[in-house]
This record gives structure tokens, C-alpha cells and sequence, in this order.
């Protein structure tokens, strides 16, 4: 390590530790920083042995220091570091902070996704704080589809529409929709100006040679073509006259810079696979995505783009386009990834399509899916999502999203309307238990009536057959014990029977007596519900066959669902929403 990168690893270190200090309020840690370190300084990678002894004397000076003069010193260092701090202590950390010389009115955002098939629950955060942000400033949103490889990640025709759905879903709407295949003519007038302007040249380099002459900081022998002869050699790229891999555009940067990624990076490649939209599928010349997005975000006039702290090169590429064209780059915010806790399924576009295809998921619904979809289906109502989401803040660390806080979020959202109902559950590991309720102390009543919501009496109650129930075995006392059916009185457990004890429900008062649902064995709906478990198999109370599909209810003492379908006919004949149930319900949260 020369002295000039050993200063720069020291200062890069000395504000990654001011910052870890300040955030955590503690001490700085070696061990803490090298991540972030590593992650923001790429070309540090090749002498990860040596820089935790750079660092360490500096931590060590900085342990020593108070909270005042490690503030004061990250000023001089990386403001915008101690800014995001500040934004986070005066928002505690849930609230978005604001965003850097932003004015309302001129606030303009872009989500550019790859419309490789819908997204999964990570891709939320970004529509979620955009159109967050847009309300915020009375700002534009515009949704890119950035659909420039048609080969390997080829675009799926049906996400366009999927994904513009998810949108919509969270509650926002862009202000304008771009795809990015249907501006090829565009890209193709940017480079030419920018083969003008001297900051692009055609390579017939392979690619292994290339990488070789690159990483030693050695021209490429065609980097001083003439003009002329480039504009001759891109023509036939856009004419398709090559094939793919015989020739790309490169912008020529600086061959001896530091970061070896980012020297004389390509600009277009070839593509013999067509592009799967009609409109597109004649071309083979295309844009690589740092250039494409570029050009785009200038002419959109994006003013500010957040994207994750592992892209930070796309900027310092597009850089060099817009320091040709003499274009002001707009304001960049960086985040770690984000995490998502509950789900099997790894949040991979191709994973999930591939357990698909090979049918471990019924689609991208599937409530083992950690899809945007399976959401919608499970009943989980999209602004739970986007308060979750905008929660987590901008931090440039790894964050992790608890389903936990998007349930309590829709709770909140859905709790009110949600009427109640009784599901009995019938396990492998818990089978439901089918019994006769018969008269006791007193004439055993014909049906209960439970209400509807327990916090509105205006809504009613339910009318539920007694007779022979079904109940979840767990909830059997034992022999000889009482329990309370709720919304129909106490019974005793005899066995092979339940026998009616009385409608005084101080025994449920004074303790000692547990309330439990139940349902009708004969006049219950037989009932799928599908979790994020895999499914299960039960009983419902017939009122459930009154209530509209999309309709989220909660079942008593199991949680809430979204009914999905209903079919009356299904028990005579196997034709129901799913197989030989009356009712599918998607189960949401507890």
C-alpha cells in the first residue's frame, strides 16, 4: 500500500468511525467499520489484509474523543454523513428525512425497474419512499422500465402491467410511465454526440483481453480511432452487422484511474437474442444500463435518485457522460439493503419464478411468496406496507423489515371494519373434535349469536347452529371441567358429549372458565385457508357464505383473513374454489 492510498484509507476510515460512533453512541469498533468501509471504497478490496492496522490507531483516537468533537470532526470530514445523522435524531429514526436542496414543485424521482416478472416485498421501498416523497413536495414520480437485455434478464411481457399494479396497490400512481426499449433512436443520438465529443470509441477487444489491458491501466489499442472511423464501426453496430461480443462502444474515461471499474466502460453491446416486446425486437444494438439510465434521468430531469449504496460506481460512470455533455448530475441518496424476515422463499425475481416453474409455488400469489401479490391476495392492505417501508429510513447500513410491523401496521388499518367469525381448525397434529352439545342444567339453546364486531353493536349479530360442533382439540378441558362457547354459553365436557351448563357468563367473570370458538359440524363450511405456512384445513360458521369475496374478516382467536372465494355447491360436488371446499380463505396475520 503506497502513502497516498494509506491516507485515503485513514481518512475513509477516521469518518466511517466518527459515524459508527455517533450512530450507535459508543465507542467505534474496527470490526464494525470495515464493512461499510470496504462497501463505499471498492478499491480498497485488494488490500483488505492491511487496512485493519491502518484504521485501528485511528479509531483508537477517535475512542478518546466526545460526542461534541467527534460531531465537529465528521463536519470537516463527510458532511453530508453528519446531515444524515442529524435527520435521523430529529426524525427518530422512523420518519423520512428531507431530502438535500429539494424545492416543492421541482422534486422529480424515477422507480426504474427491470420488468423481469412482479416484484417481490424488497422492491416496495423504492415506490414507497418516491411516492412518499412526491406527496411531500408535490413532486413527479415516474416509473422507467429499464427493459434494455432482452437476454439475461429478459424481460416477462406480463410485468409491465404486474408491476404498474403493485404500484397502484401502495397506493401511488406515476406521473408518467417510460420503457426504456421503445428509446433506442435516443440512445443511439447520445452517442453519437458523444462520439463527437470525443468520450466514445468502438472495441473489437475481446473481453478477457480487454480485462487485462484494464486492470493494468493500459489503453486499448482502439482507443484513438478517429472520429470518423468510430461513427463508421457504431453505425454497423446499430445495423446489426455484427455479432454479439465482436464489437461494443466504450466511454473513454481515464484508462489509469483508481477504480479499475470504472475505466473505459461500455457503453453498447450487441444482443443477438431479440427483445421479447414487438416494437423493440428488431434492434441488437443496445444501451448498458449505467448509460441508458444516464441519458434518461437527464432528459426526464430527474433531480434526485436514490439507489443501493453497492451502485455507488453507476454514478461515478455516468459521471463522465455528463461531464462531456456539460449536464449537472442530479442529487444521489444511498441505502443499504433491505432484509425480510417470516419467509422460506429468498427475495430473488428468479428464484420465485424458477419454484414456479418447477410447482413448489401455485404463482406469484402463493402466500408462501414474499411477493407484493401474495400480499395483496393475503389481505394486507398496501399502506401497512409503505409505512413499514418508509419506517426503515435511508440509512446506508443493511436494514431488516419485521412482517411483524407490517401486521401491527394493518391491524391498525383493517381492525375496525373487519368483522368476526369462527374458524375451527383441523390439524394433522391437532385433529378437530366433533361433538354433540345436549341439555344440562338447563334446555341447551339451538344456536348462538355472537356479534359481528365486539366494539360495534349496531352491526348485529351472527346466528350459529348449535347441535353437533366442531372444536379445535387443545381447547378441550378436561373431562369433568367447563369451558365457554363463545357466543352461546357453558358447557361441560363429558367425553363423548357437551353438556349445556348455563348463559351466566360470570363464570367466564370470576375465572377458571376458558372461552373458545367453535362451529357447527353439519351446516360449517368446509374451509381451505392458505398461510405462509402451507395450507391449512377447517371448519367455518355458515354466516361466512353471506360475505363478499376480497372481503378481509377476522377469525376468532386465529387472525385475519381476506376471503377469496365461495362456492355453496361444493361439498355435493368437487368443483369448488379449490378442490372440495365451500370456502378459500387467504390467511394475513394473527
Amino acid at each position: 500500500m503506497d502513502d497516498e492510498l494509506r491516507e485515503r484509507v485513514e481518512a475513509a476510515g477516521e469518518a466511517a468511525a466518527l459515524f459508527n460512533a455517533l450512530k450507535h453512541g459508543n465507542d467505534p469498533d474496527v470490526g464494525a467499520i470495515m464493512g461499510p468501509l470496504m462497501g463505499e471504497n471498492p478499491e480498497f478490496r485488494p488490500h483488505g489484509d492491511e487496512i485493519p492496522g491502518v484504521v485501528a490507531p485511528v479509531v483508537n483516537r477517535i475512542a478518546g474523543m466526545d460526542e461534541a468533537e467527534r460531531r465537529e470532526r465528521l463536519g470537516e470530514l463527510a458532511p453530508d454523513k453528519l446531515a444524515e445523522l442529524e435527520a435521523e435524531d430529529e426524525a427518530d429514526g422512523h420518519v423520512l428525512p428531507e431530502l438535500p436542496n429539494a424545492e416543492a414543485g421541482e422534486v422529480v424521482m424515477r422507480a426504474a425497474p427491470n420488468p423481469n416478472g412482479p416484484w417481490h416485498v424488497g422492491h416496495a421501498r423504492m415506490p414507497a419512499v418516491i411516492g412518499t416523497y412526491k406527496e411531500r413536495y408535490d413532486g413527479e414520480f415516474i416509473c422507467r422500465f429499464d427493459d434494455t437485455d432482452p437476454e439475461t434478464k429478459r424481460p416477462d411481457l406480463a410485468a409491465y402491467d404486474a408491476i404498474l399494479e403493485d404500484i397502484e396497490y401502495l397506493g401511488f400512481e406515476p406521473d408518467r410511465v417510460l420503457r426504456a426499449s421503445d428509446r433506442l433512436e435516443t440512445y443511439y443520438d447520445h452517442a453519437r454526440d458523444l462520439i463527437d465529443a470525443g468520450g466514445a470509441y468502438t472495441c473489437s477487444c475481446s473481453g478477457d483481453d480487454f480485462s487485462e489491458l484494464k486492470n493494468a491501466g493500459e489503453a486499448c489499442p482502439h482507443r484513438d480511432k478517429d472520429v470518423d472511423t468510430v461513427h463508421e464501426e457504431f453505425a454497423a453496430m446499430v445495423d446489426g452487422d455484427y455479432s454479439a461480443g465482436e464489437m461494443v462502444l466504450r466511454v473513454r474515461t481515464d484508462i489509469e484511474h483508481k477504480n479499475p471499474a470504472l475505466r473505459d466502460w461500455v457503453a453498447f453491446r450487441l444482443i443477438d437474442t431479440p427483445h421479447p416486446r414487438e416494437e423493440a425486437a428488431e434492434y441488437r444494438c443496445w444501451p448498458m444500463l449505467d448509460f441508458q439510465s444516464g441519458v434518461d434521468d437527464h432528459l426526464t430531469g430527474v433531480t434526485h435518485i436514490i439507489r443501493g449504496i453497492d451502485l455507488q460506481d453507476s454514478a461515478k460512470r455516468q459521471r463522465f457522460v455528463y461531464d462531456y455533455f456539460d449536464w449537472e448530475y442530479p442529487e444521489v441518496l444511498h441505502w443499504g439493503h433491505v432484509q425480510v424476515d417470516e419467509y422460506d422463499v429468498k427475495l430473488s425475481t428468479s428464484t420465485i419464478k424458477g419454484l414456479i416453474d418447477d410447482g413448489e409455488l401455485t404463482g406469484w400469489d402463493d402466500p408462501r411468496a414474499p411477493t407484493i401479490r401474495s400480499m395483496r391476495r393475503r389481505g394486507i392492505q398496501g399502506q401497512a406496507l409503505v409505512d413499514s417501508m418508509t419506517e426503515l429510513g435511508m440509512s446506508t447500513s443493511d436494514v431488516d423489515l419485521a412482517m411483524s410491523s407490517v401486521y401491527a401496521n394493518n391491524r391498525d388499518l383493517v381492525d375496525d371494519e373487519a368483522n368476526r367469525y369462527f374458524l375451527v381448525r383441523d390439524r394433522d397434529d391437532a385433529p378437530a373434535a366433533e361433538l354433540p352439545v345436549v341439555d344440562g342444567d338447563a334446555p341447551a339453546p339451538e344456536a348462538g349469536h355472537p356479534p359481528l364486531h365486539p366494539d360495534h353493536a349496531d352491526r348485529g349479530d351472527r346466528e350459529v347452529p348449535a347441535g353437533r360442533i366442531v372444536v379445535e382439540s387443545p381447547d378441550l378441558p378436561s373431562e369433568g371441567e367447563r369451558v365457554w362457547l363463545k357466543g352461546y354459553g357453558c358447557v361441560r365436557y363429558e367425553g363423548d358429549k357437551l353438556v349445556f351448563v348455563d348463559a351466566d357468563i360470570d363464570v367466564v367473570r370470576e375465572g377458571g372458565v376458558d372461552v373458545i370458538h367453535w362451529a357447527p359440524a353439519e351446516e360449517g363450511l368446509d374451509t381451505l385457508l392458505r398461510t405462509v405456512s402451507g395450507d391449512v384445513r377447517g371448519v367455518a360458521e355458515p354466516a361466512l357464505a353471506e360475505v363478499d369475496p376480497d372481503t378481509v374478516v377476522q377469525f376468532v382467536r386465529v387472525g385475519f383473513a381476506r376471503i377469496d372465494a365461495f362456492d355453496p355447491e361444493a361439498t355435493d360436488e368437487p368443483d369448488g374454489p379449490n378442490g372440495e371446499e365451500d370456502l378459500l380463505a387467504y390467511y394475513a396475520h394473527p
